[in-house]
């Protein structure tokens, strides 16, 4: 901890400089976007950092954040697999050791649940024999504590330089069929086109069948951190799928139901 917070200290003695103007970062400096085929635009790198060290978790937030990165974080296992279950991350940075479930564990389900974001370990466990359990666990990369600031940086570009696995991706909702690599969706073997935020929306719903999730979830969860979206750009966007999809006007039969007082969710037909 005490090596981490040196090279904080240092960074701030160079006069708070960003990287890019300490020439570290070139290819991630501030305002770089990656190329999101499912959207179809370009946007800020978006990393789910789950530690229980609030020390450290101040220190690596605030560097990922001046490196324009979007982040998440969790401080137990257990919140850390919600994120990682019903999130969309470029990478996910997880503890080993951490209260409720341990980061191996929350990495063998994520993969098993065919998750494909890059995973970057972080422990203080330094022998080959934990490097190798962690790796096996279905980790990308193994960072031992203390690290240096760049060294996480370097790591994090790295990962996100990987070509993402290929997994089965055609997700299925009563009469709608969604492959998020084509960026397609039909109804009944019609092609719908929808905007690239709409279709992320329709995505995680279809992901979370018949579970509800409140707006300041999906507003979390959806739309990247970086904007100033509220709780009308939720509301829009549903109206927008809405008109898409349903058969009728009437919102009590709508696909998206709205739940009072607590949010949306995809209706499934029984």
């Amino acid at each position: 901890m005490k090596q981490i917070e040196r090279n904080w200290q240092q960074r701030q003695a160079d006069g708070g400089q960003s990287p890019q103007q300490q020439g570290i970062l070139s290819e991630y400096s501030l305002g770089f976007k990656i190329f999101d085929p499912r959207m179809g635009v370009r946007r800020v790198p978006k990393v789910l950092l789950v530690e229980d060290d609030k020390d450290l978790t101040v220190i690596v937030q605030s560097w990922l954040q001046s490196e324009n990165y979007a982040l998440d974080i969790a401080y137990d296992g257990r919140d850390g697999y919600e994120y990682v279950r019903q999130g969309h991350y470029d990478v996910i940075i997880l503890d080993w050791d951490l209260p409720g479930m341990s980061g191996v564990d929350i990495c063998k389900k994520y993969r098993a649940a065919n998750g494909t974001a890059a995973v970057l370990m972080l422990t203080g466990k330094s022998q080959i024999s934990d490097k190798e359990l962690g790796l096996d666990s279905g980790a990308d990369d193994y960072l031992t504590k203390p690290f240096n600031m760049r060294e996480l940086s370097a790591r994090l570009r790295a990962l996100m330089r990987r070509p993402t696995m290929a997994v089965s991706n055609v997700l299925a909702a009563g009469e709608l069929k969604m492959d998020p690599l084509k960026h397609r969706l039909t109804k009944n073997g019609v092609d719908i086109h929808l905007l690239p935020k709409d279709f992320s929306l329709l995505e995680f719903l279809m992901r979370h069948p018949d579970e509800v999730f409140s707006t300041e979830a999906l507003l979390q969860r959806v739309w990247n951190l970086d904007t100033e979206s509220g709780s009308n750009a939720v509301r829009t966007s549903v109206k927008r799928l809405r008109k898409m999809l349903d058969d009728s006007d009437d919102e009590e039969k709508s696909i998206i139901e709205n739940v009072r007082r607590i949010g949306y969710r995809l209706r499934i037909e029984k």
